[in-house]
């Protein structure tokens, strides 16, 4: 597997380009092809698995709604980690870290809330922008992850340190404030990728490998409906606190948290071990899952609004959900989808920051030979161009 290239390249922040520089129309050359059709892969898990969400009541939906859930977001914030590890927390880092994820955020946040209060008919009793909305949470999660990159690579054993952290912070009551239950939970996941080098990944091309990866993602499959059947969604979701479920949290639930850390990291290695090293036509996609994991979330709330899930019989609306997630993820990766959204996924330098912060981001991009992207438009008389 080849490095990636040195410029901020993360599933969250950067699996669309960032907002600090232009979108380019095709990934960039430098790029990995495996990461951009792993995170087109995982994209699209992420969509199908919202899309039947509803439908947990029906045992088929069901068990594939686990099956996924059991490794989509820690395979993606593995490869975030992985992607990461240039992060310095450097001024102009920062900056384009607040331009890539904290001002999407915040943006989404308020189209969540939007649909919500329309749909409610008002705005709740309390309302903060510290608690995330829905999918908002992996944005928040991401940017507290990756300010703390710099302390994880001091560490010599930062993997074993972030699962200690993450199995006892699992049980206190966090709350919903940042999501803080599921930044600390997932954590282990990003460190792992942080610590992880390319020469790491070249064992995922061995014969070996690959057969393994087959045979745990089928058995994988095959014990989902019985899992599903025994153990509540919340185990799924990384968020709640153990103390809250019906079993002592100091053993029996810190060794199923334990195992489910190791499921997920086991299935992820498979998928990535299966997932194309050449380019493909998932590999141009793949650059732009933050336009899919956004737009999405909107998508989906506005559809459970609607009678979608009750028209048809369960089998039908299955199969037509996951036809559903899977066009409305191609959808989202369209030229003009994204560029209706691009103010929003990704906002420019020139309204967000003030005019000396883009000169200076501009200043860096250039002593580094990367361009000019983004720089102020030139004043033709009593307006911008």
């Amino acid at each position: 597997m080849t490095s990636p290239p040195s410029r901020d390249h993360h599933p969250g922040a950067d699996a669309a380009p960032t907002g600090a520089h232009p979108p380019a129309r095709n990934p960039a050359p430098g790029r990995d092809a495996r990461l951009d059709n792993a995170k087109f892969v995982l994209i699209t898990l992420v969509v199908v698995g919202h899309a039947i969400e509803p439908l947990g009541g029906y045992a088929p939906a069901g068990a594939l709604y686990y099956w996924i859930y059991f490794f989509h977001m820690p395979a993606f914030i593995l490869i975030s980690g992985y992607l990461s590890r240039n992060f310095d927390a450097s001024s102009n880092r920062v900056e384009k870290l607040v331009l890539s994820l904290a001002v999407p955020y915040l943006i989404f946040w308020t189209v969540h809330q939007t649909i919500y209060a329309v749909d409610r008919g008002g705005l709740p009793d309390s309302l903060s922008v510290l608690k995330p909305t829905w999918t908002l949470w992996f944005l928040v999660a991401l940017f507290l992850w990756r300010l703390s990159v710099p302390v994880w690579q001091r560490l010599r054993w930062p993997v074993a340190i972030s699962v200690v952290i993450s199995v006892f912070a699992a049980t206190a009551d966090l709350g919903d404030t940042l999501s803080l239950g599921r930044v600390l939970s997932f954590l282990p996941f990003f460190v792992l990728g942080l610590s992880l080098r390319p020469e790491h990944f070249a064992h995922l091309d061995r014969w070996w490998v690959r057969i393994c990866s087959v045979a745990v993602l089928a058995t994988t499959a095959v014990l989902a409906p019985t899992i599903s059947d025994h153990l509540s969604r919340d185990w799924l979701f990384w968020r709640e606190s153990l103390t809250d479920r019906a079993i002592d949290p100091l053993l029996p639930s810190m060794g199923i948290r334990l195992a489910f850390m190791a499921l997920a990291l086991l299935m992820s290695v498979s998928v990535l071990a299966l997932t194309p090293r050449r380019r493909t036509w998932m590999t141009r996609l793949g650059a732009y899952s933050l336009y899919v994991y956004l737009g999405h979330s909107v998508a989906l709330i506005l559809l459970k609004d609607t009678a979608w899930y009750d028209v048809m019989p369960a089998p039908q609306t299955l199969a037509a959900s996951i036809a559903l997630g899977l066009a409305l993820t191609l959808v989202l990766c369209a030229p003009w989808v994204r560029g209706g959204l691009r103010w929003a996924v990704e906002p420019q330098l020139t309204w967000v920051l003030r005019e000396d912060s883009v000169l200076r981001v501009n200043r860096s991009r250039d002593a580094s030979g990367r361009g000019r992207a983004w720089r102020k438009p030139q004043r033709t008389g009593a307006t911008d161009s």
